[in-house]
This record gives structure tokens, C-alpha cells and sequence, in this order.
């Protein structure tokens, strides 16, 4: 009998939630109420079992992707548990390449126009190795992203066409793959990846276990994994987190190994380390300076008494989070909509040069800089004239953790009218941002710091920001930037003026 696996009934206060882990594969044997995936919502992570003995048919939802409340997961056949285990064991040896139904071209992605090409960055997979279905076996490395690019199917990696390192175009050709091939070397080949992918925490782990992993201060390599194919679970963290609680020393073993992989000494005999640039880094850096030598850049500075806002905060921060499903209210939707009305009432500042031509935007698009491994990404908030507060905190928390997890993608940092950088967060004081061209200015917000201000003929301590707008003259006049950078400040210390837009 043939049963849909459903995600759990979710409560009003939660949206959707994420596929965590499958501890069960397609033809894997189940009992009744034997655990099989987990759902990862933004308060719990739920377990779905199974509904009667059987076997996992095929899975629709794979980990990762969001579902609603009761959303079909995957198709499961009751009655059907007793062949399931003995098949893959007594089939898999005698299978072997030649199973293949066909063979098919894995392509790299179809860059927009403003990618030229990328650059194959790792591959997770190798020939002769088997791949589920949208199992992620390659990554390409555009000036903008990184492209994951996973199985069209179940099946065997065949020939690599392209190398690591290699530049590639839209669309060519990476690899063949023979779909629903198998082979005896493929149980094998399951737990290799989790060996050559031991620090690279989106190989090893679902959700739940990276974001298990991020609190703890671990990476996957800290980590061993217990769940199928080596695969990290949430309980495995909290085991080698308690190890390591447990044993203070142990990270003093490490430096030791150091020597057997030392770097290579320099024309003078010194250590140094010679590491390629990557193409992101190299292309943000083509950028940063192309902005200072076609630009008429300057900045100009103003200081925001932030204690209206710290006051709003701390007095609704609980019922702000408790009325929009866990969203932390935090200083940036502040600054995002106060820059959103400020672009309103000062228009070159929201536009952007081409060419000959000065381009006047009739919305709001706001670039939020994030820092990542992989170096500086301005995702973009798109037309926020239309968002609440809590609209723009969700946003950025989303692009923070998909920027840790490498998961933005193109359409997420294309455009854009105007940019926030924060670089208070890591403790400066005081900078001057580069312009994101063919933007015409950028805000940078720095650390809160508490020091003594004239109010009212008596010296008081108040938390003060200093302020820095960079702008490109020739679009935009020195006062129009001074008035500009004044209507944040004036709406920061009155925030009550957002609302009523005065």
C-alpha cells in the first residue's frame, strides 16, 4: 500500500520549516515508528516516523528545502520492509557501471550576463563514485557567488571534463554521468566524500547539525559523525562539545602536528605562505579600486546620539520578538528605514551614473554589506519603502546565515540603489566606506561608545555613533550629502518620526 510521508501540523506562530536530515534513503527498510527525517522550524526541530513497516520509495523534499504544514515529504510503500534490506546487499557487488539506463552531461550553470565565466572550485565527488539524486558534487566560483551543481540523478560520476582550477562558460560541459548506475565500490564511495570533505561543514551535516555546530564554536573536522555515511547529527555535536568542555588540553596536541606540513621559507630564509588569490577576493578588490579612480569620492562625517533607539529597543525588544515568530529586533532595520525615507526626500542620492546619463530610481533597493568566509557580499533588500522593521531584521538575518553557508546566490546581490556597511560590529570607531559603483553613496555606521555631550549647557554621557556617507560628486552636491546624512540623524534621535515619515 502506497502512503504519503506528510511534514508535522505546524502551530499559527510558524510559517514552514526546513528539511533538516533523512536518516532514510530511497529503498531503505522501515518499521513503525522508526525515526526517518527530521523538520527544522525557527523554534524546534520535529521528528517524522515512520507510519507503518516499509520502505522509502522516493523522497520529494530533499535537505534543505522549506515545506509547509502537512507538505508532502516523500512517497512510502507499507508492507514492503522485509526485501528492502536484503536487496542492495546481495544486487550491489554483481552491479556495475554497465547498469547505466543513459548517460548524461553535467553542465555548469547559466551565468547571467554580467558573469562572463567562473572557475571550477572543488569537486565532491569522483569518478566511479555513486550520487544520489541532487546531491551536491560540484562548486563554480563566479566574481559574485559560489554555484553549487548537484546530480541530475541517482547514478556514477563518469569522466571529468573539467578540472579544478579550470575556467569554465555558461553552460559547458563538466562532466558525464551515468544515470542509475551503481557499482561495488559505491558503499565505499559514500563515506570517501565525508573524508576529503572533513572541514567543510555543508558536506558533513544537515541544518540542524551547522547550526548545532556554529554554537558550539566546532567545525565538522572537531566533529565525529555517527549518521549514515558519516553524516553529522545533532547529538554527535553535543558529544565532542561536552568532550572538549571535558578535556581543556586536548587543543594544546594540535601545534605539534604543525611542522610536518610547514610552509615554504622566503628568499631570506623566513617562513611565508604563498595562497592564490580566489576569484571572489580578487574581483572585490578590482572593484574597490576601480571605484577610487573613477570616482569623484568623498565622505563626509556626522554622530548620532543612539539612546532614543537603545531606549526603544530595550523597552519592546521582548514583544517585538515574541509578535513576529522569534525575529530579533536589532539596530540595522532602524538605519535601513531611516535611509529608506532619506533617499525619498533626496533622490540623486538614490541614483546611480551610466555613462553620460544619471539614473534616477523611482524605489528603494538597500545593499546590507556581509562578511563571509569567502570575502564581502552586499545582498540587497529589495523596495524597502514597502517593509516593517521586522520585514528588514528578517531579511539581513537570512543573508547572514546564507552568506556563512555560502548559499547567496546571484539574484540576491544583483542591483541595488544604495548601501549600508557596518563595521561597528568588529569594533571601528571611525572609516571611510568605498562606494559600490554605479551606486553614488554608501552609509557606514561604526561602534556605540559612550562619551560626554553638551546637552542643555550640562555635560552628559550619551551612546554616541559616528556616521560616515561616502559620495560620488559628480552626482551628488556637497550639501545635498550633508542633509542627507543629517535626516538619519535627526530620524534616529526622534524615531518616532519613521513612523509618522516627518
Amino acid at each position: 500500500m502506497s502512503i504519503e510521508i506528510k511534514a508535522p501540523t505546524f502551530p499559527e506562530s510558524v510559517a514552514d520549516g526546513t528539511v533538516a536530515t533523512w536518516h532514510k534513503q530511497p529503498g531503505e527498510a522501515c518499521v513503525r515508528d522508526e525515526h526517518i527525517v527530521d523538520i527544522e522550524t525557527d523554534k524546534v526541530v520535529l521528528e517524522v516516523v515512520a507510519p507503518e513497516d516499509g520502505v522509502i520509495v522516493e523522497v520529494l523534499k530533499g535537505e534543505g528545502d522549506i515545506v509547509l504544514s502537512d507538505e508532502v515529504l516523500a512517497k512510502f510503500e507499507a508492507g514492503s520492509g522485509a526485501a528492502a534490506p536484503s536487496t542492495p546487499a546481495a544486487e550491489a557487488p554483481a552491479a556495475s557501471a554497465s547498469a547505466a539506463k543513459e548517460t548524461v552531461q553535467i553542465k555548469a550553470p547559466t551565468f547571467p550576463e554580467s558573469v562572463a565565466d567562473g572557475t571550477v572550485a572543488a569537486w565532491h565527488k569522483q569518478p566511479g563514485e555513486a550520487c544520489a539524486r541532487d546531491e551536491h558534487i560540484v562548486d563554480i566560483e563566479t566574481d559574485k557567488v559560489v554555484l553549487e551543481v548537484v546530480a541530475p540523478a541517482d547514478g556514477v560520476i563518469g569522466d571529468i571534463a573539467k578540472n579544478e582550477g579550470d575556467t569554465v562558460l555558461s553552460d559547458e560541459v563538466l562532466a558525464s554521468f551515468l544515470v542509475g548506475a551503481s557499482g561495488g565500490a559505491a558503499p565505499v564511495a559514500e563515506a570517501a566524500p565525508v573524508a576529503e570533505a572533513a572541514g567543510d561543514d555543508d558536506a558533513v551535516a544537515g541544518p540542524a547539525a551547522r547550526k548545532a555546530l556554529a554554537e558550539a564554536g566546532l567545525t565538522a573536522s572537531d566533529v565525529k559523525g555517527t549518521g549514515k555515511g558519516g553524516r553529522i547529527t545533532k547529538e554527535d555535536v553535543e558529544t565532542a562539545s561536552k568532550a572538549k568542555a571535558a578535556a581543556p588540553a586536548a587543543p594544546v596536541a594540535k601545534p605539534a602536528a604543525a611542522p610536518a606540513t610547514m610552509p615554504a621559507l622566503g628568499a631570506d630564509g623566513r617562513v611565508e605562505k604563498r595562497v592564490p588569490m580566489t576569484r571572489l577576493r580578487a574581483t572585490i578588490a578590482k572593484r574597490l579600486v576601480e571605484a577610487q579612480q573613477t570616482a569623484a569620492m568623498l565622505t563626509t562625517y556626522n554622530e548620532v546620539n543612539m539612546g532614543p533607539v537603545m531606549e526603544l529597543r530595550k523597552k519592546y525588544k521582548d514583544l517585538f520578538q515574541k509578535t513576529h515568530n522569534g525575529t530579533k529586533l536589532g539596530f540595522m532595520s532602524f538605519f535601513v528605514k531611516a535611509a529608506t525615507e532619506a533617499l525619498k526626500r533626496y533622490p540623486a542620492v538614490n541614483a546611480s551614473i551610466d555613462g553620460n546619463d544619471m539614473v534616477y530610481h523611482g524605489y528603494q533597493d538597500i545593499g546590507v554589506a556581509v562578511s563571509t568566509n569567502r570575502g564581502l557580499m552586499v545582498p540587497v533588500l529589495r523596495n524597502t519603502e514597502a517593509m516593517g522593521l521586522a520585514d528588514i531584521e528578517s531579511g539581513i538575518m537570512d543573508f547572514a546565515v546564507r552568506g556563512r553557508d555560502g548559499k547567496l546566490g546571484m539574484d540576491d546581490m544583483q542591483g541595488g540603489t544604495f548601501t549600508i556597511t557596518n563595521g561597528g560590529i568588529f569594533g571601528s570607531l571611525m572609516s571611510t566606506p568605498i562606494l559600490n559603483p554605479p551606486q553614488t553613496a554608501i552609509l557606514g555606521m561604526h561602534k556605540i561608545q559612550e562619551r560626554p555631550m553638551a546637552v542643555d549647557g550640562q555635560v552628559v554621557i550619551q551612546p554616541m555613533m559616528y556616521l560616515a556617507l561616502s559620495y560620488d560628486h559628480r552626482m551628488i552636491d556637497g550639501k545635498e550629502a550633508v542633509q542627507f546624512l543629517v535626516t538619519i540623524k535627526d530620524l534616529l534621535e526622534d524615531p518616532s518620526r519613521l513612523l509618522l515619515e516627518i
